[in-house]
């Protein structure tokens, strides 16, 4: 395959339906820019090999014309000298140099036509590289975003949907639990906290109940029964 045809084939290539049908698009994108800078230098290579042969056959052809309108002008001399031997002679190498002047010419056209045909690839295998340069980098989000995508698809869709939930529900109970228990030591503490000023009130209530029995039985003073009911210890 040609440098021309291998570049029409990079040129005809959609980048985005590769992409997309690439197992792996981010090897694919950076694969296809390498090849397009492979094939950028060999086009350049060929380029300026194709203009140097270009130049060297319009040399030739210009050489040869030249050459041969001099054999023209010497033939038309010796003719006007009467010299009919000498203007055949010139005429004949007038028309060895035409006729080689005319072959150059048509290598020069044809070569000629290759450097525009070789240029213009160039031209657009610049433009194309520069625009999958441009895509590379959005291209490449895509994929691994796509690949991220998949991984997680594929995690939730091997996940035991039921297990997970129990597991959940598990984990709820303990919560539960623990809350649970807490509120009933906060009760305890409470409850501990009653019982004791309960008792301080029953030990006040006998206390008095037994001053006044004393006071009845004429066992203590007015004044001392006062002070037990005020929960005082008389001093003896």
């Amino acid at each position: 395959m040609g440098i021309l045809d291998r570049v029409s084939t990079l040129l005809r290539a959609n980048i985005n339906d590769m992409i997309d049908r690439a197992e792996d698009p981010e090897k694919v994108v950076k694969q296809l820019i390498a090849d397009m800078n492979n094939q950028l230098v060999q086009v350049k290579t060929q380029v300026a090999a194709s203009i140097a042969d270009e130049k060297q056959l319009y040399q030739r052809y210009q050489d040869n014309l030249t050459k041969a309108n001099d054999w023209q002008q010497r033939a038309e001399l010796a003719v006007e000298k009467g010299q009919d031997d000498m203007a055949r002679e010139a005429l004949s190498r007038r028309n060895a140099f035409q006729q080689t002047a005319d072959g150059f010419k048509g290598q020069y056209d044809q070569q000629s036509a290759q450097v525009e045909q070789l240029k213009e690839a160039l031209h657009q295998l610049e433009a194309k590289i520069q625009d999958a340069q441009t895509k590379e980098e959005l291209l490449i989000a895509r994929s691994r975003r796509a690949k991220a995508e998949t991984t997680i698809r594929t995690t939730l869709s091997g996940m035991d949907q039921s297990s997970a939930l129990t597991s959940f529900q598990r984990i709820e109970e303990k919560v539960n639990q623990q809350e649970a228990r807490a509120a009933a030591l906060g009760e305890l503490d409470t409850d501990t906290m009653e019982h004791r000023f309960q008792l301080m009130q029953q030990e006040s209530e006998v206390d008095r109940q037994l001053a006044d029995l004393k006071t009845k039985k004429g066992l203590a003073a007015p004044d001392d029964s006062k002070a037990l009911g005020s929960g005082e210890s008389t001093p003896s």
